[in-house]
């Protein structure tokens, strides 16, 4: 005799690219009754209606879509009380869900967080891990509580944060690992066999949202502070500094200390006039532009940068930039 259960009537409340992963793997096993995204926003240079990716993807799946302004109205409560769901699905939603939304669906609200909880909870885990330097971050399947991200946990995964990673690679793998865990996790939820761990107290940081602001970079920092910076805002806000008055977008860079890192004998000499003209350069000086990459002197270390733009260009490589340019000497940012 099978021991196999029905597929659970689910609910999917997600916004973004990242909460995609999880809805195609879903709508493979499970049964959708019903996805929940934000009101079309205005996008683009014409600031047309654009709709969230997760309804583009639920359109195509062929899945009913609701777009309240908030879940706290009688009419959306009513809604999700008339769809007897057995769970909602919720991932970087975006909007609060009230305790009477909670109440709705039979085996709860259950969340992908991706940080490894209780660290990081909050809007921009993936940015803050990379901002503070953390060489691991994962994601966490938790029972969606009053609280910001403080609900028991019943799954995690843990991946390495390597030293290229950007905030556009780690979102990437942890879209799909949570794609995977969430789906592991209802099936032993529909079970009864996941057990709940509530969230230790030690260990709790917030990752508050990105303010745009916090692209602009300062030179006075650390090398490898900068580098965090921009690996953490790539694909947005994007690093940025100030070249001749104009907007200099910083797409990928490393850091390197004054005595230079470079395998091959072309970038081992590069380093060494680097660090020769770094000492005593104002923060922000370059001190080398050659086809291999752009150096700055930060307030310790040098930024060495491989690709990087203009406002209005198109992004570019080294030496593609330094093209009819005379970089060495010049000075990025205000310090």
């Amino acid at each position: 005799m099978s021991t196999d259960l029905p597929p659970l009537r689910l609910g999917f409340a997600g916004t973004p690219q990242f909460a995609v992963a999880a809805l195609d793997s879903l709508a493979k096993t499970q049964r959708i009754c019903a996805v929940f995204t934000q009101p079309d926003r205005p996008a683009g240079r014409g600031q047309s209606l654009c709709a969230s990716p997760v309804k583009t993807r639920a359109l195509e799946l062929g899945v009913a879509v609701h777009q309240p302004v908030s879940f706290k109205t009688p009419e959306t409560l009513e809604l999700l009380r008339g769809l007897a769901l057995d769970a909602l699905v919720v991932v970087a939603y975006g909007l609060i869900l009230p305790a009477a939304a909670l109440a709705c669906p039979k085996l709860g609200c259950i969340n992908i967080h991706a940080s490894l909880l209780p660290r990081w909870r909050g809007a921009a885990p993936i940015q803050r891990a990379l901002l503070a330097g953390d060489t691991k971050t994962g994601v966490t399947i938790m029972r969606m509580d009053a609280g910001l991200d403080t609900g028991p946990m019943l799954g995690s995964r843990e991946i390495q944060i390597g030293e290229h990673d950007t905030a556009k690679s780690v979102h990437d793998r942890l879209a799909t690992l949570g794609a995977a865990l969430i789906g592991d996790t209802l099936v032993a939820l529909n079970r009864g066999q996941v057990h709940e761990v509530p969230q230790p107290t030690d260990g709790v940081t917030y990752a508050e949202k990105i303010n745009k602001g916090e692209a602009l970079i300062d030179w006075r920092q650390d090398a490898a502070q900068v580098s965090r910076r921009v690996r953490a805002f790539n694909p947005w806000p994007i690093a940025e500094t100030r070249f001749n008055g104009t907007q200099l977008r910083i797409w990928d860079a490393e850091a390197r200390d004054n005595a230079g890192s470079s395998p091959t004998a072309a970038e081992c000499a590069a380093s060494r006039s680097s660090a020769t003209a770094h000492s005593g350069a104002a923060p922000g000086t370059v001190l080398a532009a050659t086809h291999e990459g752009v150096d700055v002197a930060c307030g310790r270390g040098v930024l060495h940068i491989l690709r990087l733009q203009l406002a209005g260009r198109k992004a570019l490589t080294p030496g593609e930039f330094i093209q009819g340019l005379k970089l060495d000497g010049a000075r990025f940012g205000s310090i």
